[in-house]
C-alpha cells in the first residue's frame, strides 16, 4: 500500500473516530393495503418492497478541529448533544479586548 493511500485512510478513519459514521443504511420500505386486524379488518397484505436509504441529517456547518476552523458534515443529533464544537464569532472589524486574549 502507497503512503498516499495510507495517510487517506487515517484521515478517513480519524473523521469517522470523531463524526461517526455518516454512510447510509439500507432498508426496505412496504407498500400495504387493507385494514389491521386489531380494527377488525382482515389483515394487512403487502403489495410491493422497495430498497431505501435511511440517511442521516447532515448539515454542513463550520467546525473546529485541531485548533483550526474547517467545514464537515456534521449529523444534526450530534450538534444537539453539545458534542461538536462551533468557532467563537466575533463582530467583524473590532478588536479582542484583553480577556479574550487572556
Amino acid at each position: 500500500m502507497s503512503t498516499h493511500k495510507k495517510h487517506k485512510r487515517e484521515k478517513r478513519d480519524k473523521l469517522r473516530e470523531l463524526y461517526g459514521d455518516n454512510t447510509p443504511a439500507k432498508g426496505n420500505s412496504l407498500s400495504q393495503r387493507g385494514k389491521p386486524k386489531y380494527l377488525g379488518g382482515n389483515g394487512r397484505k403487502t403489495t410491493g418492497i422497495t430498497r431505501r436509504y435511511f440517511r442521516k441529517n447532515l448539515q454542513r456547518i463550520r467546525v473546529v478541529e485541531d485548533g483550526k476552523v474547517v467545514r464537515r458534515w456534521v449529523p444534526v443529533s450530534m450538534i444537539r448533544a453539545g458534542l461538536i464544537q462551533k468557532p467563537v464569532v466575533r463582530e467583524p472589524f473590532t478588536i479582542p479586548d484583553a480577556e479574550d486574549n487572556a
